[in-house]
């Protein structure tokens, strides 16, 4: 695989082919990645797998046309034919007065970041695999689990470059190791699924394999024997495994392309308060060895740490350079760039900040209502804030978590659920994005 800087060079060296061959302006992108995975089951050794691959995709533009090409063949020959091919169709391509590269004077200088991203670690199929043996036996250990559809351990390494034709050139590596289980529990039709998982840019930072069996096997025999609920409004308590989902809603209303094609539910709600007083949102591209944490963003635009929510108030919309134009403001630095196509937005280590009680003082008061664990499905309309999924999770009898419940649908609209939120106090990082325990008052459930 090549080094950052050699696909720096690359992707530096297509650009001036580019504009050689007649573009105005042009980016490119070159990725890279490699990966091992190795499967066990019962025991036994089941799959063994290795991929590598690199794709390099090209923008151009002509005027206010552009078009964007990609290939995984990258000879000469092709390149030079996707430079050719790419040109060609930018000159028919319909104008856009707001498509463009970003703004020059806003792009990355200097030297980039640390972020501690990539890792030296480089574990063969033997030590995978015995990573992989040790989560699935610490998850058929535990009593109650009948089977299991196996533990996975990873390695890869990824390289990202972008280069463009007005002065930006910029290469990052990134490494990444997992481990998982996932078991069943019971017998027959009363069988219970349920999973692990564990992800860190540094082989040293996983969980012990060990921890993530146990949690594994505990989950699928916590959730054996499930009971129905009835229909009716109650609180509904997110745990840290979907709750993140919610953040996910707000990211999606307040991009650029939502925005500029006002198609969100918060269209009119920058600078008023979107979530209850005390709730804060932000996103940190410069986390330590953060899961998504990036040097510049895929404009070449430097990235910093951004409060989105502040105290309940929206503070930003999410822009790219092109739906920042066409709103009148500037670029956050939140462009997202694949191999593909233009720019799109994205976040980076987003996260709903802790708050000020604990897990158990959040459901305290609650004589019934439902601690929700997994959600199934995708009701959520991004247009007009209208949510329904289906779940599965726990009862809250009387302040505490009851039985299994299951075959359940949960409903509301997200503009009042932002409102009625209330977070717990056990913020954890262990995903791209995190939140902790969420309390939503006044949601309603349809049982089965």
């Amino acid at each position: 695989m090549l080094t950052p800087t050699q696909a720096r060079d690359r992707a530096h060296a297509i650009v001036e082919r580019a504009t050689a061959a007649g573009a105005d302006a042009a980016d490119a992108v070159f990725a890279a990645d490699a990966s091992l995975d190795v499967s066990v089951r019962l025991g036994k050794l089941e799959d063994v797998g290795r991929s590598e691959s690199g794709e390099l995709g090209l923008r151009v533009f002509v005027g206010a046309r552009s078009a964007s090409v990609s290939s995984s063949d990258l000879s000469d020959d092709a390149v030079a034919t996707l430079v050719e091919r790419a040109v060609a169709m930018a000159r028919e391509a319909p104008e856009d007065v707001h498509a463009g590269l970003a703004p020059a004077e806003r792009l990355l200088r200097g030297s980039p970041p640390m972020l501690d991203l990539e890792d030296t670690a480089d574990p063969d199929p033997q030590a995978l695999r015995d990573l992989a043996l040790a989560a699935e036996d610490a998850a058929r250990a535990v009593p109650g689990v009948t089977n299991s559809e196996g533990g996975s351990a990873s390695a890869s390494r990824s390289v990202w470059a972008l280069a463009t034709s007005h002065g930006f050139a910029g290469a990052y590596a990134t490494t990444g190791y997992g481990v998982s289980a996932s078991v069943l529990a019971g017998e027959g039709s009363g069988m219970q699924r349920d999973y692990a998982h564990h992800g860190a840019r540094h082989l040293s930072r996983l969980d012990a394999p060990e921890e993530i069996g146990r949690l594994a096997g505990e989950r699928a025999v916590a959730r054996l024997n499930p009971g129905r609920l009835p229909s009716g409004e109650v609180p509904i308590v997110f745990d840290p495994r979907v709750g993140a989902s919610l953040v996910g809603h707000l990211v999606g209303a307040i991009g650029g392309q939502a925005i500029t094609r006002r198609t969100s539910f918060l269209l009119d709600a920058l600078g008023t308060a979107v979530f209850a007083p005390g709730v804060t949102i932000r996103d940190d591209p410069h986390r330590p060895h953060g899961l998504r944490s990036r040097p510049f963003d895929g404009e070449g635009l430097p990235v910093s740490p951004t409060s989105i929510v502040e105290d309940g108030v929206l503070q930003t919309w999410l822009l790219d350079s092109a739906s920042a134009r066409q709103l009148g403001l500037e670029p956050t630095g939140h462009a997202s760039r694949g191999v593909g196509g233009g720019p799109g937005v994205s976040t980076s280590n987003l996260f709903m900040a802790a708050g000020r009680v604990p897990r158990a003082t959040l459901i305290a008061d609650i004589a019934d209502g439902v601690l929700v664990t997994e959600l199934i499905g995708m009701g959520v309309n991004g247009v007009t804030g209208d949510y329904s999924r289906g779940a599965s999770g726990y009862r809250i009898v009387n302040g505490q978590v009851a039985g299994p419940v299951a075959e359940f649908t949960i409903a509301g609209n997200l503009v009042d659920m932002f409102r009625a939120l209330t977070p717990a106090n056990d913020l954890e990082f262990r995903h791209g994005v995190n939140a902790p325990t969420i309390r939503v008052d006044g949601m309603t459930v349809a049982g089965g």
